[in-house]
């Protein structure tokens, strides 16, 4: 067995300066040109086989071990997302708007630092690794880009592995659970209609704020009324937008929100109640309403055999890490997508540092992380991979 905690420590400066270039040039989904580039660079100097412009702007690279083997596919996203940075850090982001305040930064870095560490090794493989950096993970359309463009086929891998950086665990800690682990993720838009008028005036309108209000009500008392209580799901109504002046009543409400869910029957259940509590109150209130649910990704499933392996293979190499069986998360992610029909894991690794104030959430303008889960990240990700492909 490799000794994936001392090759990924000879790599430390060069992934910290790495993430750091990444970090400074923030590319929005879909736009991901620069970074794209690099990777493929990268990878073309590591022997690699390499496809670019998959799904728009991802980039695939196969590394062909000596012996024939199972696919492994590892994947990383790249995207940043529309925020200005306030971390005031060196490397803070050259763009005006757009940061990476994701880690996907880290996430590219950690699966080039892979890729240099199994290509030392390429002659003991038993298979081969696809390794996929994936744009436009923030839009939830990235996975479906990459998999219109063919990335699960020639070849199709066996087992699909990855990992996010996370900042609600301290450096140091991972989270492997079995099961799901990131939420299905639903979005909707509600548009009510009613007959606007005078504000002093309300019985000669059909007023689209009390409807919406009761909308807002209602719609969320579904997670705690409808769905069973030993089930974890989420409704929330995120913006409300009606109105010009005070004594106004517009002809019009809009609302927008999200859903999440760990399990496609109480997805299905809580859209059902959706369109019927909108049905009735638009009913009950005299106005229309004009209701969408829109589904973007399946929760993340790990599956139980290929998690039990790669927990084992990071406590074997990296056995001062401190492993969280039971961190779920809301948030969604669309690597799902590729562990539909694919045995795979995909875990957390701890980036933060409270101590060094590197502790705000994800998508918040001061959010950084403790660089020290860079060397953590490759060792545990490349050590998951050899687990189904190197020998002891």
């Amino acid at each position: 067995m490799p000794d994936y905690r001392a090759a990924a420590e000879a790599q430390r400066e060069e992934l910290q300066a790495r993430r750091r270039d990444f970090h400074q040039h923030p590319e929005l989904s879909f736009q991901e040109i620069r970074t794209a580039g690099i990777v493929a660079e990268e990878l073309q100097a590591l022997g690699m086989e390499v496809q670019t412009g998959v799904g728009k702007t991802g980039v695939v690279a196969i590394l062909e071990g000596a012996q024939d083997g199972p696919t492994v596919l590892v994947r990383a996203d790249m995207d940043a997302l529309p925020i200005q940075e306030e971390t005031a850090a060196e490397y803070a982001s050259l763009h005006d708007g757009v940061m990476h305040a994701c880690g996907h930064d880290g996430h590219t870095t950690i699966a080039l630092g892979v890729a240099k560490l199994l290509s030392e090794h390429r002659d003991r493989l038993r298979g081969r690794v696809k390794f996929v950096f994936q744009p436009a993970e923030e839009l939830g359309a990235g996975a479906q880009a990459m998999c219109e463009d063919g990335v699960l086929e020639d070849p199709r891998p066996d087992v699909t592995l990855g990992l996010h950086l996370w900042n609600t665990m301290p450096v140091g800690t991972i989270g492997i659970a079995t099961g799901p682990t990131f939420a299905a993720v639903s979005i909707f838009e509600i548009t009510v209609t009613g007959r606007g008028g005078h504000g002093a005036l309300p019985h000669e309108t059909r007023d689209p704020i009390v409807a919406a209000a009761q909308l807002v009500g209602a719609l969320q008392s579904i997670c705690s009324r409808d769905v069973p209580a030993a089930d974890q799901a989420v409704l929330s109504v995120t913006s409300f937008n009606a109105g010009t002046a005070y004594n106004i009543i517009p002809p019009a409400a809009k609302l927008t929100g999200t859903m999440r869910n760990f399990s496609p029957k109480i997805r299905d259940l809580i859209t059902r109640r959706f369109y019927e509590i909108c049905a009735g109150i638009g009913s009950a209130m005299a106005c229309k309403v004009d209701a969408k649910m829109t589904h973007l990704t399946d929760p993340v499933v790990n599956d139980a055999a290929t998690t039990e392996r790669v927990r084992t293979a990071i406590q074997r190499a990296a056995p001062s890490v401190i492993l969280d069986e039971d961190e779920r998360t809301m948030g969604g992610e669309d690597v799902g997508l590729f562990m539909t029909d694919i045995p795979g894991t995909y875990f957390l690794v701890g980036s933060a540092n409270e101590e060094r104030g590197l502790n705000f959430g994800h998508h918040h303008p001061r959010f950084d992380f403790d660089e020290e889960c860079l060397p953590i990240g490759v060792t545990t990700l490349a050590a998951a991979v050899g687990e189904f492909l190197l020998p002891d």
